[in-house]
C-alpha cells in the first residue's frame, strides 16, 4: 500500500465511529474495554430491576452486541437438519427472534460439536458479534469471518481465514471476537507472515497482513497510549501493538503461553496489563516513547497469580476490577488490584467464571450462576449495592449495557433488564 493510501486509512480509522454511545456494538462495549459512559441505577428493590423480556437460548458462551434496536449473539442451532453455529438477531425491545443465520458447523479435532467436547457447561460458540450500521460481523469457531446484513442475516461477504490466509486453529477452536475500529476490522488467525489481519469493513478487502504470531482465544483491543492510536493483540508470543492502518509494530511484550490465553489485555494510561491461565499468571508493562520508538518495560510479573482465565478485567482510577481465579468455578473471587503494583486491595469470593463491565462508577458483574451484581468501583472496600438472579444456566461471559438496559445470557436463556435512572425516578 502506498503512503497516501495508508494515510487515508489511518485518517478514516481515527475519525469514523461505531454505533451510538448508548449502544453496546461489540465484545466489551463501545470502546471494547468493558466500559460505558451510561448512567445506571446502582441500587434495586428486593425484587430486582424491571424485566423487559426473557427468552430461551441454546448452548454457547457468546455475549450480546446491541445496536440499532437489535441484540445479536451466537448460538448453537439445528438449521435444515444440520447442526450449526448461528448468528441470532433479537428485537431489543421484546426479545423476539428476528432471524438466525447459519455460520457453518465446525468439527473439533477428534470430533464433537464446536466448542469443548463433553464440557458440562455446554458446547457452542464463544465469539461475540460486532455491529456497525446495517452490517454485523462474526468470526466463527472455524475461523470464517462473515459480514451479514442486519436486516435479514444474509451474507454480504466472508473470508475463510484457513483457506485464504493459512490460519491455524487451536484447542477448543476460536473464541476471539472480531474487533471493529473505524472503517477497519481486525482478527488474529495465526498464518505464517499473515497472522495479524486487517480488513475493510464495507468490502472485506484486505488492508494489511503481517507477523507470524500464533493465535490465542483472546480478542484484540483498540486503545490510545501516549497520544498514539494502536491495536494490541494478545498472541502466543505475548502482546503485540501495531499501527491500525498499516500493521507496523510499535512495541512487543513477551509473555508465556500454556494451553490457552483468553482474556483481553487491559490499558490504564501508559500501563498495559495481561493475564493467562494454566499456571501462567499476570504481568504489567509501562509504555514509553523516545522519538519514534516505543518501549515496553515490565513493572511486575506474578507467576500463577492474578489469573483472568477468560474473564477480562476493567480499569478505573488506577485499579483493575475483575474475576481472578483458575478452575475454582463458582468460588472465583471478584478483586480490586492496583494496576501499577499488582497489590490486592480487596477480594470477595463466590462469583465464578463470569464477567465484569463498568458503568457509572460501578461494576456490573455477571456471576457464573446467573446472579447479576452491582458493586461500587472503589479500592477502599467491597461494597455491593444490588443483586438479582438474572438467568439460570451457566454464564461464562459478561453482560452488555445499552440504552439503560442490561442484556445478559447463559447457556439456557437470555434476559433484558431495565436499569435506567429515568425508570428509577418514576
Amino acid at each position: 500500500m502506498n503512503q497516501p493510501a495508508r494515510a487515508l486509512v489511518v485518517l478514516l480509522t481515527a475519525t469514523a465511529s461505531l454505533a451510538g454511545a448508548a449502544d453496546w456494538p461489540q465484545y466489551r462495549g463501545p470502546s471494547a474495554n468493558g466500559i460505558t459512559s451510561e448512567k445506571i441505577q446502582a441500587s434495586w428493590p428486593a425484587t430486582g430491576p424491571k424485566q423487559i423480556w426473557k427468552t430461551p437460548m441454546t448452548a454457547g458462551f457468546s455475549t450480546f452486541a446491541v445496536a440499532g434496536g437489535k441484540a445479536y449473539t451466537l448460538d448453537s442451532r439445528t438449521i435444515d437438519g444440520v447442526k450449526n453455529e448461528a448468528c441470532v438477531a433479537l428485537d431489543a425491545d421484546s426479545g423476539k427472534e428476528l432471524w438466525a443465520a447459519p455460520l457453518g458447523f465446525t468439527k473439533m479435532d477428534g470430533g464433537g460439536d464446536s466448542g469443548a467436547p463433553g464440557n458440562s457447561g455446554g458446547d457452542g460458540p464463544r465469539s461475540t458479534p460486532a455491529v456497525d450500521g446495517n452490517r454485523v460481523y462474526v468470526l466463527n469457531a472455524g475461523l470464517v469471518l462473515s459480514c451479514l446484513d442486519t436486516k435479514d442475516g444474509k451474507t454480504v461477504w466472508k473470508k475463510e481465514l484457513i483457506k485464504e490466509y493459512g490460519a491455524k486453529s487451536i484447542t477448543w477452536q476460536n473464541a476471539a471476537s472480531p474487533l471493529l475500529e473505524g472503517n477497519l476490522i481486525f482478527v488474529c488467525a495465526g498464518g505464517a507472515n499473515q497472522s495479524l489481519l486487517c480488513f475493510h469493513k464495507a468490502t472485506g478487502a484486505l488492508v494489511w497482513k503481517g507477523q507470524s504470531d500464533a493465535m490465542t482465544h483472546a480478542t484484540p483491543i483498540a486503545t490510545t497510549i501516549l497520544g498514539h492510536r494502536q491495536i494490541i493483540f494478545f498472541t502466543q508470543s505475548g502482546l503485540v501493538s501495531v499501527v491500525p492502518g498499516t500493521g507496523d509494530v510499535l512495541w512487543r511484550y513477551a509473555f508465556p503461553y500454556r494451553t490457552s490465553t483468553a482474556a483481553s489485555p487491559v490499558v490504564g494510561g501508559d500501563i498495559v496489563f495481561c493475564s493467562a491461565g494454566y499456571g501462567v499468571g499476570a504481568g504489567a508493562v509501562k509504555i514509553t516513547k523516545d522519538g519514534n520508538n516505543f518501549k515496553a518495560t515490565e513493572l511486575w510479573r506474578k507467576s500463577n497469580q492474578l489469573i483472568n482465565h477468560w474473564s477480562s478485567s476493567v480499569y478505573h482510577d488506577g485499579h483493575l476490577y475483575g474475576l481472578f481465579g483458575f478452575k475454582q468455578w463458582e468460588k472465583v473471587p471478584l478483586k480490586c488490584i492496583e494496576l501499577a503494583t499488582g497489590e490486592e486491595k480487596w477480594s470477595k469470593d463466590g462469583f465464578g467464571q463470569g464477567g465484569t463491565i463498568l458503568a457509572d462508577g460501578h461494576l456490573v458483574t455477571l456471576a457464573e450462576n446467573g446472579d447479576l451484581v452491582i458493586v461500587e468501583a472503589t479500592p477502599k472496600s467491597y461494597n455491593e449495592t444490588a443483586r438479582t438472579k438474572a438467568v439460570t444456566g451457566k454464564c461464562w461471559n459478561n453482560a452488555a449495557l445499552a440504552n439503560g438496559r442490561i442484556y445478559a445470557r447463559s447457556t439456557k436463556e437470555g434476559v433484558c433488564l431495565d436499569v435506567s435512572r429515568a425508570t428509577a425516578a418514576k
